[in-house]
């Protein structure tokens, strides 16, 4: 006999665990609480049956603590001496990361999570690995909830490129071209090519004249070295002069050398690098374009063939290189594409292209 279902009810904030108990909700099976201070709640919670629900790093007063768990309810404590919430139910935004900016990047909880994420690596304490893994769990959940008005297109590139070079300004007016069309644009979340189609999506609703003057403004600060705060405070300066949609960013602290840039709107930053990587091919149904990259660019590119190599023609996805020097000289990996391509439903998906305008064309 088939089960029933019950309804699933996610609840981030006091505020709407105040609405769906004003609503007259009885029971708490389904609901699953993320990260609520409910301490001054506990005459609320013992009036509603706990059976099915889920607390997740919620403060709770003693005696709502064991009504949950004797009624049937399941309580994850939040965990002790971590600068990061493990059970948060947002994505991050560059005011959170960058939080503290101005006693240096040091202070910043981009930079405190980043220190310690390589002490869990040197000690390898299973539970600093569980407070990880529940973080990316609950980052994935909150990417997955994230609204999106169109189709993602990934746009990849090494985080080499300088603010203020023309490279970068064609990156930002790709980022723009492609936000105009109605797509949601989304890297990895670094600087250089990165940033800059991040910025590009967000100075969509500007001029030329705009774009100008958001690339010579950070054009003074052109690379994240030697200073990151300097960096980042010429990014946010200018954010603050030209706010807009930004898109999405899924960057990682695996690479900690390489700090968030602060134009995407929404950070979907992890730990586990693998993950994030799968995550941020998956989502980019769109088409993928590859600016000018190294190592961490070529990865990002076999790691999205594969699906397509041994996919059909109903489930590929277009992959578009930029730079016909770059990817059949430097990094010659285009005639490898081809060769995996032959004879295959895969050979319809790739592109090789000389110019970012033509990569938009294909996608926008």
């Amino acid at each position: 006999m088939t089960q029933p279902s019950i309804p699933h009810v996610d609840i981030e904030s006091l505020e709407h665990f105040d609405q769906v108990v004003a609503a007259g909700a009885t029971a708490m099976a389904g609901w699953r609480v993320q990260s609520v201070d409910l301490t001054g709640r506990t005459a609320e919670l013992l009036g509603l049956s706990p059976m099915g629900a889920l607390f997740l790093g919620c403060l709770l007063e003693e005696k709502a603590d064991r009504w949950v768990r004797d009624g049937g309810g399941l309580v994850f404590p939040a965990i002790p001496e971590l600068p990061f919430d493990s059970y948060r139910g947002t994505l991050y935004d560059a005011d959170e990361l960058y939080a503290g900016l101005d006693h240096g990047y040091e202070s910043t909880p981009d930079a405190r999570i980043y220190a310690w994420s390589r002490q869990h690596d040197e000690r390898g304490d299973t539970s600093r690995t569980l407070a990880a893994a529940l973080h990316d769990h609950a980052i994935a959940d909150a990417l997955h909830e994230l609204p999106s008005s169109g189709a993602w297109v990934g746009v990849m590139g090494g985080h080499g490129m300088a603010r203020g070079s023309t490279t970068y300004r064609s990156a930002v007016l790709l980022g723009r071209r492609l936000a105009r069309a109605g797509l949601t644009v989304v890297t990895g979340g670094g600087p250089g090519a990165m940033e800059a189609a991040n910025l590009g999506s967000s100075l969509s609703a500007y001029d030329d004249a705009a774009v100008d003057r958001a690339v010579s403004a950070l054009a003074a600060v052109p690379s994240f070295r030697p200073s990151i705060a300097a960096w980042a405070a010429a990014g946010l300066d200018v954010r603050r002069e030209f706010p807009g949609n930004g898109g999405v960013s899924i960057p990682t602290w695996f690479y900690g050398h390489e700090p968030p840039n602060v134009f995407a709107t929404s950070i979907a930053k992890y730990f586990s690098n693998a993950q994030r990587e799968d995550v941020l091919l998956s989502q980019a149904r769109g088409g993928i374009l590859y600016l000018p990259g190294a190592a961490g660019t070529v990865q990002e590119v076999f790691q999205a063939v594969t699906p397509n190599y041994y996919g059909d023609a109903a489930t590929q996805i277009p992959l578009i290189l930029v730079g016909i020097t770059h990817w059949t000289v430097t990094l010659p990996v285009w005639p490898l594409l081809q060769s995996l391509a032959a004879d295959r439903a895969m050979a319809s998906s790739i592109r090789l292209v000389d110019t970012i305008e033509e990569a938009a064309d294909l996608v926008s």
